[in-house]
């Protein structure tokens, strides 16, 4: 934004200068070719006097000497002198000979016919001179006539000079106003970097420094000081969330563990038929309390300030593996490990294990007899966990995530706390986890982690056979 506001103070500046400097160059332009005209115009008729009065008299010898003087006093210029029916008398330039015929000049024909004439042409060497051109006339009798030139480059070398004083001026000009106008933007966008540093800092789940309310204009303090308040009372609000979940959760533990034993010890005191009733009383205290958990466990992911730290992707997955092998064999269901070997990933510390156990769990609930759950890895620290169950339609795919959220067609036990646990750690380990269809049926958990430096590149050529087992 300060670079924003620095280029618009200089564009507007510039815009006036420009207003300002080209009709002002302008106008001195034209004025100072308007002087020149005028100068050689007066030199040219004060020497045509001059030289009508000494061809009159026959003193043509003065002539050649006159235009010489005058040339050599006026730098450039030149003097042409001719009688009344055209032929030189003198060149200063002595690039006409005497004698020669200039009647056929259309500057000269004019003078002959006693008029007077200031024009810019084009000179023999391809530049353009002002040549002044005027009757050596006494009355009606015309005796002669005479033309003084001069380049045109003495007027425009003062021209570019002007010009050239003007850009600079120009620039001194936008100098100092990019020198102000930084100062100005640094002044007025100071609130609005530390509320950006502020927002960043909220956005991380803590506020250690609050924008500056005290310097800026008036409608940004008043904007950081809005901020402070709101993100105040945002950050308590989080802590009485977050304390109500956590102290709910463990409030919540005793009773239900309570209430499983006592129902567990009605069961000799009741009437067969009532049994079945009983069963499902448990399982519904079972799934509440696993429930319970699964919310105390998200509020201490909310509330635990944690850095990915670089972990061994490959190592993790043999251990989850060999964890989950008996619990797998029971239910007639294998695990296999293939792919390249991730290597080092960034995860949170435990974050890559409950992903892993959470995944397999969910997997192994609903994967039939005699099927395999593959986690396979890919090139880029991507990890799949793909079963071979009934799968989930997209519509269910894309709510999976949701909190307490079950598929209507779901006759698992599930809190629906599981996924929305896994994708938090993800997240917090700054990756991506996706669900997709598996070839073939099933489901595909897509894990993107981000790769940690130095990390090796290796091949695990045998698949590694082991078992699944717990969920939330």
């Amino acid at each position: 934004m300060t670079l924003r506001l620095i280029l618009s103070y200089l564009a507007l500046a510039l815009l006036v200068l420009l207003g300002l400097e080209i009709p002002l160059g302008y106008l001195y332009a034209r004025g100072e070719e308007s002087r020149f005209s005028q100068s050689v115009e007066r030199d040219a008729s004060m020497l045509a006097e001059v030289a009508e009065e000494n061809i009159e008299k026959g003193n043509l010898t003065a002539l050649p000497a006159m235009g010489r003087e005058y040339a050599e006093d006026n730098t450039s210029a030149r003097v042409v002198i001719v009688d009344r029916t055209g032929q030189v008398l003198t060149d200063s330039a002595d690039a006409t000979a005497t004698g020669t015929t200039l009647a056929g000049d259309p500057d000269i024909a004019a003078a002959l016919r006693n008029q007077t004439t200031v024009t810019t042409r084009t000179g023999t060497d391809g530049t353009d001179v002002l040549a002044a051109t005027m009757p050596g006339s006494s009355g009606t009798t015309i005796r002669g006539a005479l033309q003084v030139t001069y380049p045109m480059t003495m007027v425009t070398d003062r021209e570019h000079r002007i010009w050239a004083a003007l850009a600079l001026a120009g620039a001194c000009v936008l100098a100092a106003v990019a020198l102000v106008a930084f100062t100005l933007a640094r002044w007025i966008t100071r609130p609005l970097r530390t509320l950006e540093r502020a927002t960043t800092q909220l956005a991380a789940g803590r506020l250690d420094n609050p924008p500056d309310a005290g310097s800026g204009p008036p409608e940004l303090r008043r904007l950081a000081a809005a901020f402070t308040h709101t993100a105040t009372r945002l950050q308590h609000l989080l802590q009485a969330q977050h304390g109500f979940a956590s102290e709910a959760s463990h409030q919540l533990k005793t009773p239900l563990t309570s209430l499983r034993l006592r129902l567990e010890n009605f069961e000799p005191y009741l009437d067969p038929r009532a049994h079945g009733s009983l069963e499902e009383t448990i399982g519904e205290v079972e799934r509440l309390s696993r429930m319970v958990h699964g919310l105390l466990a998200l509020a201490r992911l909310e509330n635990a300030a944690t850095t990915p730290e670089p972990v061994d992707a490959d190592a993790v997955l043999a251990e989850r593996a060999a964890m989950w092998e008996s619990l797998a064999d029971e239910q007639y269901v294998t695990i296999t490990v293939t792919g390249p070997a991730a290597g080092q990933v960034w995860a949170i510390p435990g974050a890559l294990e409950q992903i892993i156990d959470n995944l397999v769990a969910n997997a192994l609930r609903v994967s039939p007899p005699g099927t395999t759950i593959t986690l396979a890895r890919a090139p880029g620290a991507d990890l799949h966990v793909i079963d071979q169950g009934p799968g989930m339609p997209e519509a269910d795919r894309e709510r999976a995530f949701d909190r307490f959220w079950r598929a209507s067609d779901s006759h698992q036990d599930g809190t629906g706390l599981g996924l929305p646990i896994v994708r938090h750690l993800v997240t917090a380990s700054g990756g991506q986890i996706t669900l997709h269809a598996a070839p073939g049926g099933g489901l595909d958990a897509h894990i993107r982690l981000r790769p940690a430096a130095g990390r090796e590149r290796r091949f695990q050529t045998t698949p590694i056979t082991s078992a699944a087992g717990r969920g939330w």
